[in-house]
């Protein structure tokens, strides 16, 4: 299997946190592509970033990405129209885990105006540690989803 590649965005208001989890999870032992924003532009718009990273995830089913903004529901909504991809919004670590479980997420969205660093670094390491629970219910939920997908 192919080793994981973690993709990373955000606009401005996710920037700094970003950059922070760039450098956190190399540390890791990570393979991690920074797709943006590279500086702090007050004029970048969120919906760039995210398409970026969605782009990119979808082309490979052991790929990852995350994507920030301030309140992280745009970047999510953005991710979330491209076919392949299932951005979740979460607000705390356990719901990361449930989200990879039960609804195998390929995007995480976070909000960088309402999380510390820790509470971060805590979602993102469930994240990409948790495996999708490939249960018939699970897959049954995922296959309408593609269907639904599949009409657009």
């Amino acid at each position: 299997m192919e080793q994981m590649v973690v993709f990373v965005g955000a606009d401005h208001r996710g920037w700094q946190l970003k950059s922070h989890l760039v450098d956190w999870l190399r540390q890791q032992g990570y393979e991690v592509v920074d797709l943006g924003a590279d500086t702090l532009d007050t004029d970048d718009d969120f919906v760039d970033y995210a398409v970026a990273v969605a782009r990119q995830v979808r082309q490979q089913a052991n790929h990852r990405g995350i994507v920030i903004c301030g309140s992280g529901v745009g970047v999510d909504i953005a991710a979330n129209k491209l076919a392949g991809i299932r951005c979740g919004l979460c607000c705390q670590t356990e719901q990361v885990r449930s989200a990879r479980q039960d609804d195998n997420i390929n995007l995480l969205a976070l909000a960088a105006d309402y999380l510390s660093l820790s509470q971060a670094e805590a979602m993102v390491e469930a994240f990409l540690s948790t495996p999708f629970a490939d249960l018939p219910r699970f897959n049954r939920r995922l296959d309408k989803i593609k269907q639904l997908e599949d009409e657009a």
